[in-house]
């Protein structure tokens, strides 16, 4: 069923664990996540990012993931990631997505604050919970440049932030990256514990993609409840188009589309374990 993220993401929170949000780019990659959670009896986020909606629009990726969504019991939240300015926020409201984020992490503090807390006033009547980012997640991913300028989420900051804009949850920066990693991340658990002192609306971690997963688990447990991965799923489902296309006989998308998705279904199945919200449905 199509719920908004607030329930699943609140309660996440009082649990310790966590709600995987993964990035889709095309039917069969939000087929194979949705069934990884229901098959695990686990709440999801589907997520598109504004390069994704330039593949297809709003109203695409929401009719597969809505038709999807009522052929299982689990909570299924669709949401607008990295959203780039008020205006796609809106859009996405009114096509029907259940969660919004809106990600002004790219301007001075004070414009952030004042776009963030102007989506979360529109979107507050309709009950759709928002998501904004304060601090700079490094990489590149899709359209996604982390820029320059200080890359992590200072916690004073952050709880001012908070208070100005009203948002529901906060992404901040402690150490990923979007895209690829070059090396190891480290996470910056002390600042993370930190900021868990100052603010008490639920954490976001994105840039997830590569980070070992001993390291999520440490960052669920010191407060983290939405975790994000977008680029292991594209070098899933990449894998498996390339090993089915190795036979060039192969000419049916639907074979190639399956062992996409199996690829698919396994990451998910992984991460949902990592994340800890296995049988939390």
């Amino acid at each position: 069923m199509l719920v908004t993220s607030k329930k699943m993401i609140l309660t996440a929170q009082k649990g310790g664990y966590a709600v995987g949000a993964f990035n889709i780019e095309n039917m069969e990659m939000a087929m194979a996540a949705i069934q990884a959670a229901n098959d695990l009896h686990s709440p999801i986020i589907l997520q598109t990012t504004p390069g994704t909606l330039k593949y297809a629009d709003l109203s695409v990726y929401l009719a597969n993931v809505k038709a999807l969504a009522e052929q299982v019991e689990i909570p299924v939240a669709m949401h607008l990631d990295h959203g780039s300015s008020f205006e796609l926020a809106m859009q996405a409201l009114r096509t029907g997505y259940t969660s919004i984020m809106i990600d002004g992490s790219h301007e001075p503090f004070d414009q952030n604050a004042e776009v963030s807390r102007r989506v979360a006033d529109a979107c507050r009547p309709n009950n759709v919970p928002v998501e904004a980012e304060l601090g700079k997640v490094g990489g590149k991913e899709d359209d996604l440049d982390g820029g320059s300028g200080n890359p992590y989420t200072v916690p004073s900051e952050a709880k001012e932030f908070v208070e100005r804009t009203q948002v529901d949850y906060l992404a901040i920066a402690i150490g990923t990256s979007h895209g690829i990693y070059k090396g190891e991340p480290k996470l910056d658990f002390d600042r993370l514990a930190e900021i868990r002192q100052v603010v008490d609306i639920p954490l976001v971690l994105h840039g997830t993609s590569g980070v070992p997963d001993e390291q999520v688990r440490k960052a669920i447990a010191g407060g983290i409840c939405k975790v994000n991965y977008a680029t292991d799923l594209r070098i899933a489902y990449t894998k498996g188009v390339r090993e089915t296309l190795k036979d060039e006989t192969v000419i049916d998308p639907k074979k190639y589309g399956t062992l996409g998705m199996k690829e698919v279904y396994d990451l998910v199945s992984e991460k949902i374990k990592v994340c800890g919200s296995d049988g939390k449905a």
